[in-house]
Order: structure tokens, then sequence, then C-alpha cells
């Protein structure tokens, strides 16, 4: 096979990493004549499972009031819920990504679905704070499959000039997700209750696996031409050829640069709002405005940075710039005097900027992946996204108890500037490995 833009990790490496008879991993770009009709349907389906993720891990947090008052939990208690669920999804999602080279995406995919209808069903039954905890790990285990079978999925799958346009659905997914958990759960939580609420999330997750399992074929890694099933190689199986991907220090600069991300989105999303309003005398009525200008301006940005993503020689130009556009906004929250009404629209502008460098990001990470580790690259890079959000709170929340809210924003912006730096230095690091190929 004519090598295709990552060949000098496997010779730099000594990396082979043939895959098993089942989900064979093709080890070349999908053919040019992949229909849009094939292409679509496909990112529609991983987008769909993407959203059932997001969705996910909001399945508790909209309902805190009612869970406080179920179980006589403190908030502290109920956000432990939530570090142990991204503890465990951190885990998981790192294993999954062999699994998902092993064994191939789909019944990882459905396993993580099936985890996490399992996981809301009980929920909505639970009778004390412990049976919630036991639940928590059971969702953290389903949430973390998706992004090595989404990406595994979408980098073999879909055609070259439209990884852009996947990327940026699957992002624009990730974030409607977010937004349809306290869309849906409390609403029915005011009909009805806290358990029909979390009962019909159950439901809605189940559905949607059994949706995928009915278009299991488009869900198939095809097989390539001069695979040889029945043959395996060394590097499959010693531990040494399986892990080969992790001496690649572009790698772990993407590992970095998840992490960085998941705390600069942590802080928007737990204590960026409340600032603002200490700061800006914003009204009640407005602050969660700020959080949901932010997720509504990301998806548009990342509905655009699809088309920017279409060439791979500008994904780092384009992280470089969204991320600095974000971090000059972050200076002016925090810095400025701002009327109340500027700040939503700031918030906004903030995730715009950020939604444009998505589709370049995911992109960024799919150059610096060797052939046919695509699942256990993502699956350590994208734990990276767990223990940022498993850090960040307790870092910036400290500044938020000492009422520094200008230094949280200042914090912020920092971080969005560092990960300008880092995705330059993903770029530098893949250079380095090709020349020493």
């Amino acid at each position: 096979m004519p090598c295709q833009g990552r060949c000098e990790f496997r010779g730099a490496l000594g990396y082979d990493g043939s895959m098993s008879k089942a989900d064979t991993l093709q080890t070349f770009s999908p053919a040019a004549g992949v229909s849009l009709r094939q292409d679509a349907s496909l990112i529609g389906l991983i987008g769909l499972a993407h959203l059932v993720s997001h969705f996910s891990q909001l399945l508790l947090p909209p309902l805190f009031p009612w869970l406080k008052d179920a179980f006589n939990a403190s908030y502290a208690e109920l956000g432990f819920l939530m570090t142990i669920f991204f503890v465990v999804s951190c885990t998981v999602q790192t294993l999954s990504g062999f699994w998902v080279d092993r064994f191939g995406p789909r019944p990882v995919l459905y396993a993580g679905l099936g985890l996490l209808a399992l996981a809301a069903f009980g929920f909505a039954l639970s009778s004390s704070y412990v049976v919630l905890m036991l639940f928590a790990v059971v969702a953290g285990a389903g949430n973390g499959v998706f992004h090595p079978v989404d990406y595994t999925l979408i980098n073999r799958r879909v055609s070259a000039p439209r990884l852009g346009h996947a990327y940026s659905v699957h992002g624009i997914s990730g974030y409607l997700g977010w937004a349809l958990a306290p869309a849906l759960l409390v609403p029915l939580a005011l009909l009805f209750s806290w358990r029909a609420a979390l009962a019909a999330a159950g439901v809605l997750v189940l559905s949607v696996l059994v949706l995928l399992w009915l278009q299991r074929r488009r869900l198939l890694l095809p097989q390539a031409p001069d695979a040889r099933p029945e043959a395996t190689t060394a590097a499959d199986t010693t531990g040494e050829g399986r892990l080969a991907f992790l001496r690649i220090p572009a790698v772990w600069m993407c590992f970095a640069f998840f992490f960085i991300f998941a705390m600069a989105l942590s802080v928007v999303q737990a204590f960026a709002p409340e600032a603002a309003r200490q700061l800006h005398a914003v009204p009640l009525s407005l602050v969660a405005v700020c959080l949901t200008a932010y997720m509504v301006a990301s998806a548009g940005g990342m509905l655009g940075g699809g088309f920017l993503a279409t060439d791979p020689a500008r994904c780092e130009r384009v992280i470089g710039s969204g991320f600095a556009v974000a971090a000059g906004v972050s200076l002016l929250l925090g810095l400025g005097s701002l009327p109340a009404v500027a700040v939503p629209v700031l918030f906004g502008v903030m995730g715009l900027a950020a939604g444009f460098a998505g589709p370049s990001r995911d992109l960024l990470i799919k150059r610096s992946t060797p052939e046919n580790a695509s699942g256990r690259v993502y699956g350590v890079v994208y734990s990276g996204l767990d223990i940022g959000q498993a850090v960040s709170p307790l870092i910036f929340g400290v500044l938020m108890d000492q009422q520094a809210h200008r230094l949280l924003f200042v914090g912020l912006a920092l971080v969005q500037l560092t990960l300008v730096v880092t995705a330059f230095r993903v770029r530098r690091a893949r250079r380095t490995v090709a020349v020493a190929a």
C-alpha cells in the first residue's frame, strides 16, 4: 500500500498493528467514490451516539434540587457523584481504545449505550445515596467508550473531503446533548417527578441503542483489500506492539491539549457566568443566558469550522486564532467595565471562536495518529477531557470561594492561550518524529 501521510510513525517506531478478524480497520482512506448519502448517514448515526453521551453526562446535575431533598444529601455529596462519573469514564476511555482496535467499534458502542440506559433506569429506582454512587460508576463506564468509537468510525469510514464536516457535526451533537438534558429532565421533573424524568432518559438512550442496532451495517468497518484476517504479527500479540503508539510525543501533546481544553470548558460551564454576574451586575435572568449563548455559538462555530478544517495544513493556525480570540474575550470580561447586556454577547463571541477551532482540533489528532491505532490513541488523548474536568473545579473553585472573580477570568485567558501554544507544539512534535524517520 502507498504511504498516505502518517506512515512515518510506523517507520520510526517499528509499529505494525494488524487487526483481528472482527471489524478489521482499513489502512487506507475511504474511496473517493463514496457517496454523499453514505457519508451523511454514517455521520448522522455517529452524531446521535455522541449526543447521547453528552446528554448522559448531565443526567443528574439538573435534578440536584430534587435529589438533595430526596436523599438528604449536600451539594458536595451530589457533586461527588460527578467526580465518580468522570474518574470512571477516564479509566474506561483509555481502555476502550484498545477494545475498539481489538474487537471493532460496534460491540463497544452497543455496550456503552447499554450501560448508559441501565444507569438511567438505576438512578430512577435508587433508594439511597449509595445506590446513586453505584450507578454513577455504571454511567461513567458507559460514557467512556464514545470518543474511541466515534473517531475510529469517522477516520476510517468518512471520505477525506468530508472529514472536516464530520468533525463539526460530531462536536455540534455533543453540545446539543448538553442542551437537551436540562430541557428534557427539568420539565418532566416539574410535571411528574425526578424518577419519571430519569426513566424517560433511560427510554431515550435505549431507543437510540435499538436504532443503531438496526443500522448496524452502516457501522461496520470495511476490510482492506490486502488485509490478511488469518494472520497476525508479533506487534499484535505483544505488549510492545500494542503500546508502541505511547512512544509518539505528539500523542502526549494531544493529551495535554485536551486536558487544558477541558479545564477551560469546565470554568465556563461552572463558574464564569456567576463570576461575570458579580463583576458586571448581570441580572439573574441573564446569567443562564450567558452559558446558553456560549453553547449555541460554539455549535455554530463548529459548523463553520468544518469548512476551515478541509485543509490539514492550516489546522494549527485555525486553533491558535480561535483560542487567541477567546482569551481576549476572557480578559475583557475580567478586566473591563461592561454593561450587563454586553456580557451574554461576549460569552457568545467566546463560544463562537472556540467552536471554530473544534473541527481543526480533531483533525490535529488524526494527523498525529499512527496507522491502525485510532481507537487506542483517541482513548488516551480524550481521557485528558475527563481528567481536566475533574481537576479544574478544584483550582478555580478556590478562586470563586475567595471572590477573586477578576483573577478567575485572567486564569481562564491564560489557559486558553496555553491551548494556542500546545497546538503548535503538537505540530512540532509530529514533524520531529517525521524527520527522525
